[in-house]
């Protein structure tokens, strides 16, 4: 029995020897576009996904012109915190990693970026001054971007900003905060840190191969499997302790975005979620103006909600969605008050303005252009004047058909009556009632209705 079963135990571990051991994996993400709360959310479940899969590496496949402040913080909090290592590229050739892009290549354990590619212009766009005087002594980088040898951290502060960023205070607590945000990043990965800060207050970029010889990057390569092969061996730092990244062998597996991701994506888009918050109200007041539809209302409400929702992820002007909300109400009031134009030319004004003020930021992919505002202002004049119109004067004619449309019809008396008998009204038969005596073929008139007896009086 003992020999039996150590036989057993021997060709178990044989065979759980022999099976082919399942190679380990790297996770790629891929983010092309302006940073968004919709790649926000893909990116830190991503990280969240490769966690649980014990995936060896995360791999950021970056391409943006910028983004959000508070989407940016919310990956760079999830690279941070996360157990395994986060490599950021910057890809494909030609693609950048400008704005938010740099703290998020910074944040990381490993930066790479591929030939012909760029980073940096970091500083917070939605609150660049549109003017000022340029510094007398500009501060010029040097080939390898690191600060010239005169100038001190004290005087590149002030020297590479304009002026006017120095006058706006307002300006200028966040530059400073941005500043001192991308050093402490930069510190914290060992990289360099004078040049994170130029990025900020100067606004510098810098091409793949100068960011390599700068330390500003770790890593230049042509795609993600050269990418693994230069980061094999390298120590890199995580919240658990320093480990050697093993990057031979790995499984490479794209994680695409899910249903959620697209459609925050989608939603996320101004100009989306400005269409959507226009059709929630065209929805609305058409269910108003004509009450019992049902689909405008059903339809509207759904849309103004996610309207709402993806508003509410942008930093968009309340004054700006007050004069649309203002530009529309103008509008329905013409349609009801006519006022030779007035009403209706001032609610046109109001809405473009508000359109225009609606996103009230500078950042690239977040603005509404005017070719979409003046199709839809046009739209909306002539749903106003037109849909609604019509809808308006639809309810000020007479019912047609129904019990209503029987008061005020002429019926004729079919015998002599008394009090009650018999009329043909509409050519039906109805029996009617009368305070007063009525000779056949007398022409009435319907009073009022109670059931099936009709209220008459005779016509003069």
């Amino acid at each position: 029995m003992a020999t039996i079963l150590k036989l057993t135990i021997w060709v178990f571990l044989f065979l759980l020897y022999a099976l082919p051991v399942q190679a380990d994996s790297v996770h790629v993400l891929t983010v092309k576009g302006a940073i968004s709360p919709a790649s926000a959310d893909y990116l830190v479940r991503g990280i969240n996904k490769a966690v649980d899969a014990q995936a060896r590496l995360v791999v950021i496949e970056l391409d943006t012109p910028g983004g959000l402040d508070t989407s940016m913080r919310d990956i760079i909090k999830a690279i941070l915190a996360s157990p395994i290592p986060v490599a950021t590229y910057v890809s494909p050739k030609g693609a950048r990693a400008a704005s938010a892009g740099s703290y998020i290549l910074y944040a990381s354990h490993i930066a790479a970026m591929a030939p012909a590619t760029n980073l940096g212009a970091a500083t917070p766009v939605e609150l660049a001054p549109s003017g000022g005087a340029p510094p007398e002594k500009p501060a010029t980088p040097d080939k390898s971007g690191e600060k010239p040898a005169s100038t001190s951290p004290s005087q590149d502060a002030t020297q590479g900003a304009p002026q006017g960023v120095l006058q706006d205070a307002k300006t200028k607590k966040a530059v400073h905060d941005a500043a001192a945000y991308i050093r402490s990043l930069a510190e914290l990965r060992g990289r360099n840190a004078d040049w994170a800060e130029r990025a900020v207050r100067e606004a510098v970029s810098l091409s793949a191969e100068a960011a390599l010889q700068a330390k500003v990057v770790d890593v230049v390569a042509e795609n993600v499997d050269d990418l693994l092969k230069q980061i094999h061996g390298r120590k890199v730092k995580l919240s658990s302790g320093e480990i050697t990244l093993d990057t031979v062998n790995l499984t490479v597996t794209r994680i695409e975005p899910d249903w959620r991701s697209k459609l925050l994506a989608v939603i996320g888009d101004p100009g989306i979620a400005y269409i959507l918050m226009l059709l929630g109200i065209y929805g609305l007041i058409y269910e108003f103006s004509n009450p019992g539809m049902g689909f405008p209302g059903v339809m509207g409400g759904i849309c103004l909600l996610l309207a709402l929702f993806a508003l509410q992820l942008m930093p968009i002007s309340y004054v700006g969605l007050a004069l649309i909300i203002l530009g529309v109400a103008l509008m329905v009031s013409e349609a009801f008050l006519p006022s030779f134009g007035v009403l209706g030319l001032g609610g046109v004004v109001a809405f473009i303005i508000g359109s225009v003020m609606l996103i009230d930021t500078d950042l690239p992919g977040y603005g509404i252009s005017w070719a979409l505002i003046v199709p839809i202002a046009a739209t909306t004049v002539l749903f106003i004047f037109l849909i609604v119109g019509m809808a308006i004067r639809a309810r000020k004619r007479p019912v047609v058909t129904g019990s209503e449309e029987l008061l005020g019809a002429e019926g004729e008396v079919l015998d002599d009556m008394q009090n009650e008998g018999w009329a043909r009204v509409h050519s039906e038969l109805w029996q009617v009632r009368s305070s007063m005596p009525l000779v056949r073929g007398s022409k009435v008139l319907v009073t009022a209705r109670h059931d099936l007896i009709l209220e008459v009086k005779p016509i003069d």
